[in-house]
């Protein structure tokens, strides 16, 4: 049995840079080996839930710009999952979640940096999905509850995001964190701690400084996704904390 997790993809770079973050990825990755891997990604904006469904292997998207060479010449060559992806289907469909089905996009970065530095050999499948951030944060966590239970079959569901993401307030070359995306997490993680979904679902008025933190939330609802697909029997806990430029948080959670 694999838990729920949501992690935090951050800048691209993390492909090729080792931090203690890249560090924790590698780790992390070496306590679980599911035998497939969802993946809700934020830079996938769909109105209706899409699933990735093709066995080919996927194209690598470099959805960024002006970054080192390096980075451009990384391959993230897994292949999806037809099989993998009917059961998630299957599951949004009882669900009552309107869905479609893609057969040709490749994975973008909120998908390949992560599992380039947690699986670099690229043998798991993957099947990525769509978000949209203008559905309410109980839809999406009821997107998730659909897929609940399929960790129990070893299959790794991940919301791939940011809690803290505001890139017009980012402080370059800044490694501690500025004191309001922090108190932001803190509330974050006391709500999740409490089991507290009603206040969470309310976070845009209830968490301090959740304008600054989310002020688009296409980044935050990987977040609810996850949380909803996690083991409610399983005390949800914080695996990674660090920030970097200031403002980008780079907080992890498993469910």
């Amino acid at each position: 049995m694999v838990p729920s997790l949501f992690l935090a993809h951050g800048s691209p770079m993390l492909a090729i840079e080792q931090t203690d973050y890249t560090r924790f990825l590698s780790e992390l990755a070496g306590k679980m080996k599911p035998k497939a891997i969802v993946v809700f990604t934020a830079h996938w904006e769909q109105p209706v839930t899409t699933v990735s469904s093709s066995d080919d292997v996927y194209e690598t998207i470099y959805d960024f710009g002006g970054f080192p060479d390096e980075l451009y010449r990384v391959k993230y060559p897994a292949r999806g999952s037809s099989v993998v992806a009917g059961i998630v289907k299957d599951r949004l469909s009882k669900h009552g979640i309107e869905f479609a089905e893609d057969k040709s996009r490749g994975l973008d970065h909120g998908s390949w940096t992560l599992l380039h530095r947690m699986y670099p050999e690229a043998d798991i499948p993957v099947v990525q999905v769509s978000v949209n951030p203008y559905l309410p944060p109980e839809e999406q966590f009821k997107i998730g509850e659909a897929l609940r239970g399929l960790g129990d079959d070893d299959i790794l569901v991940i919301g791939s995001g940011v809690t803290v993401h505001n890139l017009r307030i980012i402080k370059w070359g800044q490694k501690t964190a500025e004191p309001w995306a922090v108190e932001f997490d803190d509330w974050l993680i006391e709500q999740i701690g409490k089991g507290d979904t009603a206040a969470l679902f309310e976070y845009a008025g209830k968490a301090p400084h959740a304008r600054m933190a989310v002020p688009r939330a296409e980044h935050f609802v990987p977040l609810f996704i996850a949380m909803g697909s996690g083991d409610p029997g399983r005390k949800p806990e914080v695996i990674h904390r660090s920030y970097d430029m200031g403002t980008l948080s780079y907080l992890c959670m498993q469910f």
